[in-house]
């Protein structure tokens, strides 16, 4: 908690907590040893594994950023949570789980084991790695550049600008990832996949190749803690239900296997991707005290040391000190 900020107007608010979050950065910095970056895909391997930033943007408008913000990246896994919320949108929430789950999986992220092991009639969840690749196949448009249209209109609605494929990436990405197309061909032979299985990996490979920057990040949690709504706009630009499921996916699958922890000692809807990126989406909660973004707020993190998991290493740190100082936790 912050001493005494019912106290404080919004200047002096800010001040005092941007020299906290200017503090905790630069103290969980020194942590970013203990992971490595994602080197499997070459292109992410340039990455420095010593940059650590943070954006939180409230309902109110205030904004606290610090350490390095200023870095593009891609999406990565984080662009698995948009693809769902397009194809719940453009074909229907009940269409879009009957075709995947809403499940934790307990296994990694790009696992196939389980598919075939458990005999499953559907993904576990959009999150992974198979679910968001048989999203990819569900997405209407007979190329892949016509199904993004839809994924990139919605980010140019939550963010304020139309982003960028990084094409350096998807090629690196494309030429690099097995395992996908290995999990693709799995997923075309027990008949989940609805279309042509090159146009759907290649939507996948491009949706996850969209750059970013931790401000985005926290304006789509922005969006997603306030169920959907812009709050600069007014404007409902995902209808309530699909961003709560969104939501709920995010808090029970977003952080990988490493999911059940992270709602445990963090206890934010978040969603990470192997760039080093995290989303969070705080909502409003009730306090009996003063605390900092009670109305909600959207956070953007990144750090591309990434621990066992496949999660931002120093960013997980940071944002459990943070959730724990601010009582975040929606629990």
């Amino acid at each position: 908690m912050v001493q005494g900020m019912a106290n404080w107007n919004t200047g002096q608010t800010q001040k005092w907590l941007q020299q906290y979050v200017d503090d905790w950065v630069a103290f969980y910095r020194k942590r970013t040893n203990d992971g490595d970056v994602a080197s499997y895909i070459p292109a992410l391997a340039q990455a420095d594994p010593d940059d650590l930033g943070i954006s939180i943007i409230g309902k109110s408008g205030m904004t606290v950023r610090s350490g390095d913000t200023d870095m593009s990246f891609t999406l990565q896994s984080i662009s698995k949570v948009i693809s769902f919320i397009v194809a719940c949108m453009e074909c229907g929430v009940s269409y879009m789980l009957d075709r995947v789950d809403v499940e934790p999986s307990g296994e990694a992220f790009n696992s196939i084991m389980h598919l075939e092991m458990q005999q499953v009639e559907k993904p576990f969840n959009p999150l992974i790695n198979a679910g968001a690749i048989t999203v990819g196949s569900i997405l209407p448009g007979k190329t892949s550049d016509q199904r993004l249209e839809p994924i990139f209109q919605l980010l140019e609605n939550m963010v304020g600008y139309r982003p960028k494929l990084n094409v350096d990436v998807y090629e690196s990405e494309r030429d690099s990832s097995m395992r996908n197309r290995a999990i693709g061909y799995y997923l075309l032979e027990t008949g989940f996949l609805e279309s042509d299985l090159n146009v759907t990996l290649e939507t996948y490979f491009k949706q996850c190749s969209i750059e970013v920057t931790i401000d985005d990040l926290a304006n789509i949690g922005m969006v997603l803690a306030n169920d959907g709504m812009n709050i600069k706009t007014g404007e409902a630009i995902i209808p309530r239900q699909i961003a709560r499921i969104a939501k709920v996916l995010m808090l029970t699958c977003g952080m990988y296997d490493a999911s059940g922890k992270f709602a445990t000692y963090v206890g934010i809807p978040a969603k990470s991707g192997v760039s080093g990126g995290i989303v969070a989406a705080v909502p409003p909660r009730v306090r009996d005290e003063p605390m900092p973004f009670t109305d909600g707020c959207g956070i953007g993190v990144y750090g591309p040391a990434l621990g066992d998991e496949g999660n931002s290493i120093a960013g997980i740190r940071l944002l459990r000190h943070i959730a724990n100082q601010w009582d975040l936790s929606i629990f």
